[in-house]
């Protein structure tokens, strides 16, 4: 391997990957299912994959793309997170908060997209505590 093929090897290895917050957008009803990924492309395979085998866990998005086919589905960047020189930073919680900044302005729930509501705060301990009793029930009995 020549000097400069290694310079072009470590300057891919120390590359980062695009991350930020993405949209799923049928082209026919311009519905959209909004999300956030630390790996871009990777989610944009995931997704495509799974729609494309039949499997995608949002079953109204995979009923439409099995209805109108792939070429009326847009895969889209709309924003992405630039890199910290900390390598160590965790990126989950920057892409949480840029999502629901995203989700609120969009609103892609309903008749307008793909996403479901998400639960707040006091629903999700709510959810957590009504696992437990039942948890707690089913040992009792």
């Amino acid at each position: 391997m020549n000097n400069e093929q290694k310079a072009l090897k470590k300057e891919y290895q120390q590359g980062h990957t695009p991350m930020g917050v993405f949209q799923i957008r049928n082209l026919v009803n311009e519905k959209m299912l909004v999300g956030s990924a630390l790996n871009l492309p990777g989610i944009f395979n995931r997704h495509k994959f799974e729609l494309q085998m039949g499997g995608h866990k949002n079953r109204q998005l995979q009923a439409e793309w099995n209805e109108f086919g792939a070429d009326k589905f847009a895969f889209e960047i709309l924003d992405e997170l630039t890199p910290v020189s900390d390598p160590q930073h965790d990126y989950r919680e920057d892409l949480m908060h840029l999502e629901d900044l995203w989700l609120e302005k969009l609103q892609p729930y309903g008749e307008q997209g793909y996403n479901e509501p998400k639960k707040t705060k006091e629903q999700r301990l709510q959810m957590i505590a009504e696992n437990r009793m039942a948890a707690a029930l089913a040992e009792t009995e």
